[in-house]
């Protein structure tokens, strides 16, 4: 809880993720206090004023060093994060993405340690990791990815 409510800047209660493609893999991102090989793909949230094009773009920028263009809202969860102190409802927006550029490589090294392309293949074994810590965010984190994953095959040339 302390993450999200920490994330909730200028009345944020959302996250846009985004499933970039290039070549036939995904870009994924992790983030310094990860565990070793648990990565997810990247996600941020709007600034006040910020479309959700304009801020899928920074957010891209910021965690892969890639330049994209939004191709498909293919996802939109609404969630109740709660405690037995706290209650945060949350809403994430998912789409997909197409590479137009640029070497993978974080640029806000302050938030994500490494940035990389992955097979599609290597995504049970990320769902795996995160659903045995025992982080609610990183089981919600788990359940997006397996979702989306599940739509893949709707979108041509994705898979």
């Amino acid at each position: 809880m302390d993450i999200i409510i920490g994330s909730m800047k200028d009345g944020r209660a959302h996250d846009l993720t985004l499933f970039i493609f290039h070549v036939g893999k995904i870009a994924v991102i992790a983030k310094h206090s990860y565990p070793p090989r648990l990565y997810r793909p990247p996600s941020g949230g709007l600034q006040p004023g910020e479309t959700f094009e304009d801020g899928a773009v920074r957010e891209a920028l910021e965690e892969t060093g890639l330049s994209i263009e939004l191709e498909k809202y293919i996802l939109h969860v609404e969630i109740d994060f709660r405690s037995p102190t706290r209650h945060v409802a949350w809403t994430s927006h998912v789409f997909t993405a197409r590479c137009k550029g640029g070497e993978i490589a974080p640029r806000d090294h302050d938030e994500i340690r490494e940035a990389r392309w992955a097979a599609l293949d290597e995504f049970p074994l990320f769902s795996r990791l995160m659903r045995v810590t025992d982080s609610g965010g990183f089981h919600y984190r788990a359940f997006l990815q397996e979702e989306v994953l599940k739509r893949l095959p709707a979108f041509p040339g994705k898979v």
